[in-house]
């Protein structure tokens, strides 16, 4: 899990890093593409591409084009406000998925969601503040790449049913290589040699960060393992720091410190070691 930490933080450092040069399209094009050759040889190990069949593919092409959307806003974020503020908002997508589940899935709404939500709607409010200052659109950006995710998160779990993770991440990566393609040959221009590596970090990072996650999962139960995953928020605040010179006021810290404690107040739930996660 510890690696699948650093992974996602390598991720924002890098799409930061190649958002200055490329437009996002490119990015998330070469990114899916590249990682599809990396994800290869877990391909083969269980079975090859002839094993990858699926019996569900307009599931996997409407998750996909929901989490392309997603990645898209997530990344288009790095480039508009700092990363801690992203990561931070990032965290409201369990507490979207908990009123979809309810909305979709008929899961039920228990109060300790009920407290997430409330903890995740004052902390958001705390970190956007509007009418404090002028509206920066990064905030909603970033709001609308964790409603979008929440999306994909419920699809994922439908997925996951029938469908193996490497299964899911095989047709992600093709899925929103195809989706992406035209929009990526309209601003394509032939990166510099300085931004080659930055790609292939985050091709790398963007896909084995959530295969770790996985891993973890299957050699420890879920409240040890996801609670750890909000070691990002601080950390990310630390990077940017130390990398961008970004300060984090005590609002900020304030409501990310509400998200977080509301997203972890859902986990003591009862039946929280039956909580399973995906990659994604």
């Amino acid at each position: 899990m510890m690696a699948s930490i650093a992974l996602l933080l390598l991720m924002a450092v890098s799409g930061r890093a190649i958002t200055r040069e490329l437009d996002v399209f490119q990015v998330m094009e070469m990114r899916s593409v590249i990682a599809f050759f990396m994800i290869l040889p877990f391909v083969f190990r269980e079975g090859g591409i002839g094993a990858m069949r699926t019996s569900i593919l307009p599931s996997h092409i409407g998750r996909n084009v929901a989490h392309y959307v997603g990645q898209f806003a997530w990344l288009m974020g790095l480039t508009l406000i700092p990363m801690a503020q992203v990561i931070a908002i990032e965290f409201t997508a369990p507490i979207w998925a908990a009123l979809m589940a309810a909305a979709f899935l008929g899961e039920r709404l228990t109060w300790r969601k009920g407290v997430a939500i409330l903890f995740g709607v004052v902390g958001v409010v705390l970190i956007v503040r509007p009418g404090a200052a002028p509206l920066n659109p990064g905030h909603l950006v970033v709001l609308g790449a964790a409603f979008v995710f929440a999306i994909s998160f419920i699809m994922t779990k439908l997925l996951t049913r029938t469908d193996s993770a490497t299964k899911i991440i095989f047709w992600m990566l093709i899925i929103q290589s195809v989706v992406g393609l035209v929009p990526a040959l309209r601003v394509w221009v032939w990166p510099s040699a300085e931004i080659w590596p930055w790609i292939f970090v985050i091709a790398f990072s963007g896909t084995f960060a959530h295969y770790c996650m996985a891993k973890a999962l299957s050699h420890g139960d879920a409240m040890t393992v996801m609670p750890m995953d909000y070691l990002r928020v601080p950390l990310s605040a630390l990077l940017g720091y130390l990398l961008y010179t970004e300060a984090v006021d005590g609002l900020t810290a304030l409501g990310a410190a509400l998200i977080l404690a509301g997203n972890l107040f859902n986990l003591r739930r009862p039946n929280a070691n039956r909580i399973q996660c995906t990659p994604t």
